[in-house]
């Protein structure tokens, strides 16, 4: 029986690609939409599943962590140098200036990370993640330690600040192509149910690499003293990075690529529709990623934007907040810093697993909250001053931190198709850490310095919570799904053997 204009109307959209939600159509066609859906959205096939090789996940896990950790490594030694680094290479005066110009030097590197994401993100969606990956450890490593060897302000004048921006902005462009490749790197690695567990030591890495850097810098303000760091011990911190990134280079150039990039180009294999709905050709492209993925790329702008200014304001920005606003030594307010992110160390894998559990937005949320709610109190109780009191408020804002740090590098990734998975977040990460992350130090230093308020640090960071609440309540769940345009990942056969059963149809007697 031929059908009707208006019933192929009804039942194919206006490109025919497919039905469109119209339930008068479904009804009067029960069993034609039945098909349909099925012919697109096929049982999945045993070959269709990709069971993950544990030992691999590990290695992956631990290659990407330790890169991470010595890639934040050097960019923490700058944070934490930054008034040993005003005083050395700009004119001496005015101390507020001279940090303001260190702060600025900071955030210099974040103007070029969006161009960073902007290069190194499609060419790990081209290339494969592990090169590029790999290509950024050697230009972080190579910017970090140039700066341990430039001549200071008092040797060469003007060309001492010239000099130190331009490495800066190679950490920066460097590092537009760390976290995205990472993250996207360990979540392809990772099994479904378990992505938010093996996503949470990315930050672990982070973490790591801040603790190290801070306990090197009050390790040797406490054996040189101020007056010698600032002659030549300020050197040793960024001199020490080549070697790690040597080591950072080895461990991640000994792995093969994710099993989702890989399953991506293979171009004799063709998975169902159901697994792998992917496309297959400019990956990529930048105009395809702002034209076609505009909508998960905003969203992504603002949770990161929230993000950072948080996660910033506590691990970049407090140690001189408690020096310079509360007249603590540079050394006392580090040693308070590591003690807090030891203890974040400790508990971050168990955010993980509990965004697994629960899922990625309740996790998120909690966080976001956290620091709407008790970022004044908790900036009360630093205004103290007793080490009590400063420890207390510091461990609110870690706790709300945590939640953020061990879900982040399991949620982001998840947003974008496989395709276009490493671009898409290397540009939206990135974007947002240029206009909110770096900037976080200046803003709130300019902010004081003009309303002469000490809490406008917890203003700073309530308005960005605000933001994020409103951004985690856009988000779609994915904990425990497959990656877009990626086949469903497991740990055993049995698990895939379960998932193939639970699709097979019913039996009808």
């Amino acid at each position: 029986m031929h059908r009707s204009v208006q019933e192929r109307n009804d039942t194919t959209s206006p490109t025919d690609n497919g039905p469109t939600h119209r339930p008068e159509a479904a009804k009067r066609h029960p069993t034609l939409f039945r098909a349909i859906r099925r012919r697109r959205n096929p049982p999945l096939r045993r070959s269709d599943i990709t069971v993950t090789d544990e030992r691999a996940v590990r290695r992956a896990v631990k290659a990407a962590s330790l890169g991470n950790a010595m890639e934040w490594f050097d960019f923490g030694i700058y944070a934490y140098l930054a008034g040993t680094i005003g005083r050395v290479f700009f004119p001496s005066g005015n101390e507020t200036v001279q940090l303001l110009s260190s702060f600025a030097t900071f955030a210099v590197a974040f103007l070029v990370r969006p161009l960073g994401g902007m290069v190194f993100g499609p060419m790990g969606d081209k290339i494969g993640r592990k090169k590029v990956l790999a290509l950024t450890m050697i230009l972080m490593a190579i910017g970090t330690a140039a700066i341990g060897m430039l001549p200071t302000y008092a040797a060469v004048g003007f060309w001492a600040p010239v000099l130190l921006i331009l490495f800066r902005l190679l950490q920066g462009f460097s590092t537009g192509g760390e976290y995205g490749g990472a993250s996207t790197f360990i979540a392809e690695y990772a099994p479904d149910r378990r992505r938010g567990y093996f996503g949470s030591f990315l930050e672990l890495g982070t973490l790591a690499g801040y603790t190290g850097a801070a306990t090197l810098v009050v390790a040797l303000t406490a054996w040189l003293g101020s007056d010698t760091m600032d002659a030549w011990g300020w050197r040793i911190p960024f001199l020490v990075a080549g070697p790690l990134g040597v080591v950072g280079i080895y461990l991640r150039l000994k792995l093969d690529d994710t099993p989702a990039y890989l399953k991506l180009g293979e171009g004799g294999v063709r998975v169902s529709d159901a697994a792998n709905r992917v496309e297959t050709t400019a990956r990529g492209d930048l105009a395809k990623i702002f034209r076609q993925h505009w909508r998960p790329l905003v969203l992504c702008i603002t949770l990161v934007g929230a993000y950072n200014i948080t996660d910033y304001m506590l691990l970049s920005y407090m140690p001189t907040y408690l020096s310079d606003e509360l007249h603590y030594s540079e050394t006392h307010g580090l040693l308070i810093l590591v003690a807090t992110m030891v203890l974040l160390m400790l508990i971050i894998n168990q955010v993980g697993r509990l965004n697994d559990r629960y899922g990625r937005k309740p996790l998120l949320m909690t966080g976001m909250l956290g620091f709407l709610i008790l970022s004044a109190p908790a900036f009360l109780l630093v205004r103290q001053g007793s080490l009590v009191a400063v420890s207390a408020g510091m461990l609110m804002l870690g706790l709300s931190l945590v939640c953020l740090l061990g879900t982040m590098s399991a949620a982001l990734p998840a947003m974008f198709p496989t395709s276009v998975r490493y671009g898409s977040l290397s540009v939206g990460y990135n974007l947002s850490a240029s206009l909110f992350g770096g900037t976080t130090p200046l803003v709130i230093t300019a902010l004081i310095g003009a309303t002469g308020s000490e809490m406008m640090p917890a203003y700073y960071a309530m308005a960005a919570a605000l933001v994020g609440v409103i951004a985690v309540a856009f988000m779609k769940e994915t904990a425990r799904q497959p990656l877009e345009g990626s086949p469903p990942s497991v740990q055993t056969h049995e698990e895939a053997a379960e998932m193939v059963h639970a699709q097979a149809p019913t039996p009808k007697f």
